[in-house]
């Protein structure tokens, strides 16, 4: 009910009129701008609701100030702030939403001081970060309080519900600012502290993959953080953490070591299972034949997995008995799987020596029984060296035709002279030497040696025909027949001075000459093309020129063949491309 005034019939004295005056003086003193009050509803039309504060008049408040204003009615009370006493219209004024807000900001006032704890609720995105309910309240919470944590989408934190430590209170601005961060690290380092005075070196923790790197793994132990080596994580070899571990990934590890001064805490995998290397020699002895995986390449050759964390390597020199492996890449993949044989194990350095061949038979070790010696042989020339070629037998079998057994009648330089790589040749083989991996062969032995029988078929004296075939300072050779050469001496070309033999003679030329001189043993034939117009008188004249001396009847041209010994002597000297 609104206090009444005193009027003109009231007395002007006495206790009633002191009380009456006093009354109205409080009162009055609470309606002034911005107080809260307490009002009845009186009335509603249409969107007005109409409140008794006590006043004279009466006060208005917009309907849509209330959350529900279909359960609004006559004669309930509710708080109100008084904006103005008197409108242009003679209304009081009044506002509940502004009232209901700065009672609700008292409270939290009263509630809550800068560097507590509140729970709130987050509504909304503005810029620069979100807007949290705490307790009917709007606080600020800035984007890089929100996690510790860089966030990047806050739509999930949407409608949740935190606990968050108030940064900032400013009265004036009606503002508050929050963080979530602050109060999750703050607790982080409370439990950090706590398992750092439990945790010992040598405990088996639970823990959880926070972060990969190239180097190894973070792994929070339930507040406290600790590294896991990329070497403590398998017994066997891994090229990057990824290939065992992924982020949120929940696991047990071993506590290596604790350092309390700088908060360190080295964890470890492998450690969690036995040593696959204790007992190595009685899980793989030497000798025994397994299957492994190829984990590794290197150039010198391949590292195979033989079990979870055990590898060993498989040398070039042990992919083949018979083929020459320059790296382990031209044989094998990442990822291939093979046959190997435990050569050897060096537990106290982990290693273990593998072999790839000693799963096959070693064709070298039957090889005499194939190609015994003096036998012959077909094969085909594969390569060549500057002193002879090599002639595969078989895959990965090759013998050896050095230059001295390519030819019975000719010095050979290079094995070029004689054959083309990819020929089909005959041979003979001359020695077998399995240890050392080796066959001798010989090409001159597979056909009869014209030398034996050279008497047969030439004699001293007689006139021959022939093509020249190389020459030298000293003279020319002259092919009388397949690989038998003769050699004309400069001074036996022509009656006439002859200064350099490459005047007189061209390779391929035709020739005619008498010879002079044979020698089997040395394969030598000596020639002379001005001797075959010579008579008996003029050859023993020309010996004698030659300072042969006391020639019997008949054997003026072997006389004359002395002179040549000094010419084949050269001869030995010359290789070809001299002039």
């Amino acid at each position: 009910m609104a206090i009444r005034k005193p009027t003109a019939a009231t007395p002007k004295t006495g206790p009633m009129y002191d009380a009456m005056a006093a009354a109205l003086d409080q009162t009055m003193n609470q309606f002034t701008a911005g107080s809260i009050i307490k009002g009845t509803i009186s009335g509603i039309k249409g969107n007005e609701v109409f409140v008794d504060i006590g006043y004279k008049s009466e006060g208005v408040v917009p309907a849509n100030e209330f959350a529900d204003a279909t359960l609004i009615k006559a004669g309930d009370v509710i708080d109100v702030l008084l904006e103005q006493l008197e409108s242009d219209s003679g209304m009081v004024v009044l506002s509940k939403s502004r009232a209901d807000d700065k009672l609700r900001w008292d409270a939290v006032l009263a509630k809550y001081t800068e560097g507590g704890v509140v729970t709130g609720t987050i509504r909304s995105k503005v810029r620069g970060g979100l807007i949290v309910s705490v307790d009917g309240v709007d606080a600020f919470l800035p984007g890089s309080q929100v996690d510790v944590t860089p966030v990047h989408d806050p739509d999930p934190y949407l409608g949740t519900t935190c606990e968050f430590k108030v940064i900032k209170i400013s009265n004036e601005r009606r503002n508050i600012i929050v963080s979530r961060r602050e109060l999750i690290e703050e607790r982080m380092a409370d439990k950090k502290r706590e398992l750092l005075g439990t945790i010992e070196k040598g405990q088996q923790r639970h823990g959880r993959v926070k972060n990969i790197t190239d180097f190894g793994a973070f792994v929070d132990l339930d507040g406290l953080d600790g590294l896991l080596h990329i070497t403590d994580m398998s017994w066997g070899r891994i090229k990057h953490p990824s290939e065992m571990l992924k982020v949120g990934q929940e696991l047990d590890v071993i506590i290596l070591d604790v350092d309390m001064d700088r908060e360190r805490v080295s964890l470890g995998l492998k450690q969690a299972t036995p040593n696959p290397w204790d007992n190595i020699g009685g899980t793989f002895p030497v000798g025994s034949r397994l299957r492994g995986k190829v984990v590794n390449l290197v150039p010198y050759g391949a590292f195979v997995e033989i079990e979870p964390g055990i590898e060993g390597l498989v040398h070039v020199s042990e992919f083949s008995w018979t083929k020459r492996v320059a790296r382990a890449s031209d044989v094998l993949n990442v990822g291939d799987e093979v046959d190997v044989v435990v050569l050897s194990i060096d537990a106290s350095n982990q290693k273990i020596a593998l072999g790839i061949r000693q799963t096959e038979a070693n064709p070298w070790d039957t090889v005499q029984d194939r190609y015994p010696v003096g036998s012959r042989v077909t094969g085909k020339v594969r390569n060549f060296t500057t002193y002879g070629a090599f002639v595969e037998l078989e895959e990965g079998i090759d013998g050896m035709i050095h230059v001295s057994d390519m030819s019975w009648t000719r010095k050979i330089n290079h094995p070029s002279e004689v054959l083309q790589k990819g020929q089909q040749v005959d041979a003979v083989v001359l020695e077998v030497n399995p240890s050392d991996q080796r066959i001798s062969l010989g090409l001159k032995q597979a056909s009869d040696d014209p030398w034996n029988t050279i008497t047969s078929r030439y004699a001293i004296g007689q006139i021959v025909k022939g093509k020249v075939s190389k020459i030298a300072s000293f003279g020319a050779f002259v092919e009388l027949e397949d690989g038998v050469d003769g050699l004309v001496h400069i001074s036996q070309i022509s009656d006439q001075h002859v200064e350099k033999v490459k005047d007189a003679l061209k390779v391929g030329q035709d020739v005619e000459a008498r010879i002079v001189k044979i020698d089997r043993d040395e394969r030598r034939i000596g020639l002379s093309i001005k001797a075959v117009t010579m008579n008996e008188s003029q050859i023993a004249e020309l010996t004698r020129d030659l300072s042969i001396t006391d020639l019997k009847p008949g054997e003026n041209l072997v006389g004359l063949a002395a002179a040549f010994d000094d010419a084949f002597a050269q001869s030995e000297e010359w290789r070809p491309g001299a002039e």
